[in-house]
């Protein structure tokens, strides 16, 4: 089986690379792995403290093993940090993240690419986010008698460890030293397949947008742009997301709008400017002077949609209409109406916040308007939406202390 898994892994490859012909993602995914096994090998030689592996997909996972990181390094510095993305968009924004002492890309999981890695990199702990399971690698980390845990792990029956044909799989889970999970019915699916070394210590991504609420600092210029408007912030949104509110533009012209695209290329900018008619400004071309005469503000850089979403009165979280939606957490800590897309099945906190009346589903452009006009006339329950929002987030808090004690009490650390 690891042939054949090892096969596919190589036409995986092959596939990217020819990919990288005419797609920028996939070309930086090809060029970021380029000489990669040298630069680990010239910056780790330089190391001299024990080394603690962290892997993230991308960007969404390193935001949940963010808080452990700040942790492990706040109480125990004598550790050094390898961080290590396996996506573009995780790498590009968070290569010089301040608390990790050494940022790569993830090389491909080939046999020989994990058995190299792992003979570079002399690492004592293992640090898996959520369910990146790379299967020579496993295997290698498992050989080498490495501590490997799983931290915000979430477990549905559909994946492959669960199928009557995933026992391969499955066998590399068995040897995973733990597993945090976020969910009980996650826990209670291991257990079925008669795996018990894990617990139930929820989402560290709770911790981590709590967080982000305590330490967040006004953007002056956005504060102006508001004004005394009511903002509705478009978050990590798609095309299919952004046509729900260009209808909005002329209906609720005192409503102040930002867009904040999940892809800031120029294609996807110009046409936001394109559909706006001239209501719009980028970020960076804003100052306090025209900023005033735009209703639309279109963030064009990485890194300040965190720190938007206090000025925001009603937020639509983007993916809902293809890839699933994004970050819900960084939005409902602040407090306020949450739209997403139907595409949300995959993700707990939006079923529960869903549940909880925190969240509304919208499939088009008319539902979307009903609500804002209902909210319109009922002031006070935009309000009430947006406190369960918080108490809910507040209500959540604590994995990364469960998951830091653990390996503390287990010799990990």
């Amino acid at each position: 089986m690891r042939l054949l898994y090892t096969f596919f892994i190589y036409l995986y490859g092959l596939a990217v690379l020819v990919a990288s012909l005419f797609n920028s993602k996939a070309k930086q995914w090809i060029k970021g792995r380029k000489n990669i096994f040298e630069r680990l090998q010239k910056e780790l030689i330089i190391n001299d403290k024990p080394l603690i592996w962290i892997h993230a997909a991308s960007l969404g996972e390193f935001e949940q093993g963010r808080p452990l990181i700040e942790a492990i390094k706040k109480k125990h510095p004598k550790y050094s940090i390898l961080l290590t993305f396996f996506s573009p968009s995780g790498y590009k924004v968070r290569k010089n993240y301040e608390l990790a002492d050494f940022v790569f890309y993830l090389p491909l999981d080939t046999p020989r690419n994990a058995k190299r890695f792992l003979e570079i990199a002399p690492i004592q702990l293992a640090v898996f986010i959520k369910y990146e399971y790379w299967y020579n690698y496993l295997n290698v980390i498992q050989k080498k008698e490495i501590p490997l845990v799983f931290v915000s792990g979430i477990f549905r029956p559909k994946q492959v460890f669960f199928k009557f044909y995933g026992s391969w799989f499955l066998k590399h889970l068995k040897k995973v030293n733990w597993f945090f999970v976020q969910t009980t019915d996650s826990l209670n699916l291991l257990e079925k397949a008669e795996i018990t070394s894990g617990s139930y210590s929820g989402d560290t991504r709770f911790d981590r947008v709590a967080s982000i609420a305590e330490q967040s600092k006004p953007n002056e210029l956005v504060s102006q742009f508001k004004g005394d408007s009511k903002l509705f912030l478009a978050g990590s949104s798609w095309p299919e997301d952004e046509a729900l509110i260009y209808p909005l533009l002329n209906k609720f012209p005192d409503l102040k709008i930002i867009f904040a695209p999940h892809q800031i290329d120029t294609k996807h900018i110009r046409e936001i400017e394109k559909k706006t008619n001239g209501r719009s400004i980028l970020y960076s071309a804003a100052n306090a002077e025209n900023i005033l005469k735009k209703q639309i503000l279109i963030i064009d850089n990485f890194g300040l949609l965190s720190s938007l979403y206090r000025y925001a009165d009603y937020t639509l979280i983007g993916g809902g209409f293809g890839v699933g939606i994004h970050n819900t957490l960084e939005a409902a800590t602040f407090g306020m109406p949450i739209y997403i897309g139907p595409n949300y099945e995959k993700f707990q906190e939006a079923k529960e916040l869903i549940e909880l009346g925190a969240i509304e589903v919208v499939r088009d452009a008319e539902t979307l308007e009903k609500s804002l006009l209902h909210f319109q006339a009922f002031p006070d329950k935009r309000l009430a939406k947006g406190q369960i929002a918080r108490k809910y987030v507040q209500s959540k808090t604590g994995a990364t202390q469960h998951i830091l004690q653990f390996l503390e009490k287990n010799n990990w650390l």
